[in-house]
């Protein structure tokens, strides 16, 4: 296995690092001491609240955040040490969002449950998405891009389902947002007190697995020779750093990436032993927490915090990656080929090409006389079909308009970055593209339709243009370009689960978006999305050589006579429109635009221009079949297109990387 490991640096000194950062949270701590909070009562009675405020809530949080803080980076430290990846956290894992989502399921399924074993509901949440991860990703050596995109698929799919649960009951469930960004308000000790008694067997399980975890750094065959069970070692490690993650979780929300900000810190400014690494990992993350809780405390306004800690610290997650990224030495290792062999070359695609336009007007038609009555399955005709099709038919043509923009975006940036896990929900151009809307709601009173789509577009070319900036500047290759995009992605959704969680007149319809609900599209809207769609895709083709040649490199394409830089700016401000469009249509959560490509690759279209017509006929058939299901499997209820796409898509996308283990060469 190529291990991934920070490549070497001159120490930036261990304790100027923690000077900075206690000097700086300890200030801002004195700060907020010095100006408590204005209280309307006589002097006796405001003294007396200020009294409750400081002991019970204050100092809490305070003392919260620290030890919050430093479970999350004991965790953090022991899952890189036992997976030998230092962009493993319980946030790129999937572990927080499993927690998370267990606690949310609980909630509304067993709320009882909640009083007397939170801690183990998240717990189980958090172990489960481990385990799907571990299990995906052991084929392949645990080789680091394959865990992290096994935690974001499963991250994606535990968001899609908590967004259906929240859409499904309302403002009830909504505020579950609030508390799972990280929200540190605090009321009385017994976090802290729980958290506490957590940490202290979490660091006394780690002190007894310290000998295993100092041999686990090295190859499995050394490890085995010197007497250490890899398997046994492996889980428990593993067990005790979910363990800590969820009981995080449990009390406070998700925290994003302290546990990979910690070690990373700790690693950069020098320190390199093992041992070391996990002492000094926990106060780094206590303190990291502590100063991004004072930063969010002193921007707060009428005693309440314009984003959860949870989310603010998220949003260092991101860039901290970016940084990471020209640190990280990778072994040479070819790019990831997770889809299945094709069944055969096609030497004919304009002929399967017409097979799959053929079968995608004979699901159109299918889907929409077939559907389900108070009385059971029917077919509808005559005045019945007369009478749905207002209601069916702008729902479905932007279901199958917005599955072709978002397969073709996905073949798009494949061949652009030469990168077969490439696609705009993995990249994070869909999440830019909902920051982009974001920006929209905030800054017009009342946005039309074309401000939106313009708001859309602009977030997405952002998106595409950091990354292929990145790419440019440092040579990144495909694995590097693969974890850029994360980190753009999960900077943007950072900021989008700070807006959710602001609880103001535009979380719920930021939360509607991210649903993807084709339910109140009308024909214009539909109309609108199926021109933009025939007029972006149709000239592709005519682009046939562009696509075959970029794949190969900007030396290879460049000499070869291809404009290498304008060839890329017009197809990556094509993939930008695509997603924009599509993303507005049925949310950022899809995966279609990966899912499309591979399917298209499959069957065997090879070529770059049959490919991506394929690519955008398989999204259309995808997302109309989606969008009938949503209709149907719960009946009289609708679920959204691009929630139960997602669902549909994620299975796949994590089936890719399991075959891909044994198929790749």
């Amino acid at each position: 296995m190529a291990e991934l490991t920070l490549a070497a640096r001159r120490p930036a000194g261990p304790a100027l690092l923690w000077g900075v950062l206690a000097t700086t949270a300890a200030a801002l701590f004195a700060a907020r001491l010095a100006l408590p909070p204005a209280v309307s009562a006589d002097a006796a009675t405001a003294d007396g609240l200020r009294h409750i405020l400081l002991w019970h809530s204050t100092l809490p949080r305070a003392a919260t955040a620290l030890l919050a803080g430093a479970a999350l980076g004991l965790a953090g430290a022991l899952l890189q040490r036992v997976l030998r990846n230092p962009i493993a956290d319980p946030s790129t894992l999937g572990i927080a969002s499993g927690a998370q989502l267990a606690l949310t399921l609980a909630l509304v399924l067993a709320p009882a449950a909640l009083g007397v074993a939170r801690e183990a509901v998240a717990f189980a949440g958090g172990l489960a998405a481990a385990a799907i991860v571990l299990c995906l990703a052991w084929s392949r050596g645990l080789a680091p891009v394959t865990v992290a995109i096994a935690g974001m698929t499963l991250a994606l799919m535990a968001s899609a389902l908590g967004a259906a649960i929240a859409l499904a009951h309302g403002e009830y469930v909504l505020s579950l947002f609030v508390w799972g960004a990280g929200s540190l308000h605090q009321q009385s000790w017994a976090p802290a007190r729980s958290l506490a008694l957590n940490l202290a067997a979490g660091g006394l399980a780690a002190a007894l697995l310290s000998r295993p975890l100092l041999l686990l750094g090295l190859d499995d065959a050394s490890a085995r020779s010197l007497g250490v069970g890899l398997l046994t070692s492996r889980l428990a490690v593993i067990a005790v750093a979910v363990w800590l993650a969820a009981s995080v979780t449990a009390e406070v929300g998700i925290i994003g990436f302290i546990g990979l900000a910690a070690p990373a810190l700790a690693s950069a400014s020098g320190v390199t032993s093992p041992r070391r690494l996990l002492l000094v990992a926990p106060p780094l993350g206590a303190l990291l927490l502590w100063l991004t809780d004072g930063l969010v405390q002193m921007t707060a306004s009428r005693g309440s915090d314009a984003i959860p800690t949870g989310a603010a610290a998220g949003l260092i997650g991101g860039p901290l990656l970016l940084w990471l990224l020209p640190r990280l030495a990778l072994g040479e290792r070819a790019p990831p080929q997770l889809a299945p062999h094709p069944i055969r070359r096609l030497t004919r695609p304009r002929h399967a090409l017409a097979g799959l336009a053929a079968a995608g007007l004979a699901i159109a038609a299918i889907t929409l006389v077939l559907g389900r009555a108070p009385d059971g399955w029917s077919l509808a005709h005559g005045d019945l079909l007369a009478a749905l099709l207002p209601f069916r038919g702008p729902r479905m043509l932007a279901a199958a308009a917005a599955g072709a923009l978002l397969g073709a975006a996905g073949a798009l940036m494949q061949r652009l970055t030469g990168n077969p896990l490439a696609g705009p929900e993995v990249l994070g151009v869909n999440a830019g593209a909902g920051v982009g809307l974001c920006a929209t709601l905030m800054l017009l009173a009342a946005p039309g339709p074309e401000a939106m789509m313009a708001g859309t577009t602009l977030g997405a070319l952002a998106a595409i243009a950091v990354i292929l900036a990145i790419a440019a500047r440092t040579g990144f290759g495909p694995e590097r370009l693969l974890l850029a995009g994360i980190a753009v992605g999960a900077f943007c959704l950072a900021l989008l689960t700070a807006v959710l969680a602001s609880g103001d007149r535009n979380a719920f319809t930021l939360l509607a978006w991210m649903a993807g609900s084709t339910d109140r599209i009308t024909l214009s809207q539909a109309l609108v999305t199926a021109g933009a769609a025939l007029v972006l895709i149709a000239p592709l083709p005519l682009l046939g050589r562009w696509l075959d040649l970029l794949p190969l490199g900007t030396a290879a394409s460049h000499g070869l006579g291809l404009p290498v830089a304008g060839s890329r700016f017009v197809l990556a401000l094509a993939a930008a429109l695509m997603a924009a469009l599509a993303s507005l249509m049925v949310g950022p959560l899809s995966l279609v635009g990966l899912v499309g490509p591979h399917l298209a690759r499959l069957l065997g279209f090879a070529r770059g221009g049959p490919q991506v017509v394929a690519a955008a006929l398989i999204g259309a058939v995808l997302l109309l079949g989606v969008d009938w299901l949503g209709r149907t499997i719960a009946f009289p209820y609708q679920i959204p297109t691009g929630l139960l796409a997602s669902l549909v898509g994620g299975p796949y996308l994590l089936w890719l990387l399991r075959r891909g283990g044994s198929t790749s060469a």
